[in-house]
């Protein structure tokens, strides 16, 4: 098969793999694309606790597809199914999971893409953040999951605030139905804006999406006392600071709503499809690159410099659509 290898920082190429076999209580799925995860630019970028080569089809976790082939004592899942897959080499024409990280995509989604990971992540971290009716929420940084958050809020009937630096970014979660579109350019005017709009008050929940220091620094400002503050960005670049006396002197409840139970993350991934076949949830818009596997590095450095009408890549295999 062919698979996509990170060989060296900054550098990809198409490489010729083997096949892989899946073992017992595992499936193997022809995949039809995977979304391409902000998770991925550390390595992309290189950092000195990577290794390179990076095995053919590593980061790629973002996967869906067919399944082809079936190990032993595998029972829910049949060859033909049409699925998302909780895997790591899925920047691959094919790539094994185990049966209990298999999700099955209903018939209405039949040749739509559903990078099942990236939506259920979404899922997750909005059961997290305990929004409801009539609470006003800030989102700072708006991306894909941003975006998705922003429109899970919305139906929840918050009240939301979208900060970004993009107005493309803007513009998209004010689709989502954002009641209020921030441009960010420095943070004390971004905190004398919000309080106007909450009296004085903040909001009583911040959603930080960037996984930037920036970002964490102003999610703190937003938060109003015995608000909660919600860190959905991927803080695995470094190490960060953070306002401890301001955090303790709100009373904020800090919640990090990153996940790492295989249980929670399938949770997350089931939740995404049904909000999805329902129409609860449209995620179609905001996916506005597709490239092809031999165009990872390609995708890579749109989702790096992130130019005007990007918001999420995916890669397709050969012979899918998106």
């Amino acid at each position: 098969m062919q698979a996509a290898i990170i060989a060296a920082p900054a550098e990809c190429r198409l490489v010729e793999a083997p096949m892989p076999a899946p073992p017992e209580g595992h499936v193997r799925v022809r995949l039809e694309g995977c979304g391409i995860c902000g998770s991925n630019l550390a390595p992309w970028e290189g950092r000195p606790w990577f290794r390179y080569p990076l095995a053919p089809g590593e980061l790629g976790h973002e996967g869906w597809g067919r399944v082809d082939a079936v190990g032993r004592n595998v029972n829910s899942v049949r060859e033909g199914d049409r699925v998302a897959i909780l895997s790591y080499r899925a920047y691959a024409q094919f790539d094994t999971a185990p049966e209990s990280a298999v999700i099955h995509l209903p018939r209405e989604l039949d040749a739509k893409p559903f990078p099942g990971e990236a939506l259920g992540c979404a899922m997750n971290v909005f059961r997290r953040c305990d929004i409801s009716s009539g609470q006003t929420v800030a989102i700072v940084g708006i991306g894909f999951l941003g975006a998705v958050l922003a429109a899970l809020s919305v139906r929840a009937r918050a009240q939301v605030i979208a900060i970004s630096r993009r107005a493309f970014a803007l513009e998209s979660a004010t689709k989502m139905g954002a009641t209020v579109a921030i441009v960010w350019q420095e943070n004390p005017t971004v905190v004398d804006t919000v309080k106007q709009l909450t009296a004085g008050k903040g909001c009583d929940r911040v959603i930080e999406a960037t996984g930037a220091q920036a970002a964490l620094d102003l999610a703190g400002e937003l938060t109003r006392e015995r608000g909660k503050l919600i860190i959905a960005g991927y803080h695995q670049d470094g190490q960060r600071q953070v306002n401890m006396q301001l955090w303790n002197w709100r009373g904020l409840d800090v919640i990090n709503a990153h996940e790492r139970e295989p249980r929670v993350y399938r949770e997350g991934v089931e939740a995404a499809v049904e909000a999805v076949r329902n129409g609860q949830l449209d995620p179609y818009p905001l996916y506005t690159h597709t490239f092809a596997l031999g165009e990872l590095d390609q995708g890579l450095n749109a989702l790096k410099q992130r130019e005007d009408g990007f918001l999420k890549g995916l890669m397709v295999t050969a012979g899918a659509g998106a």
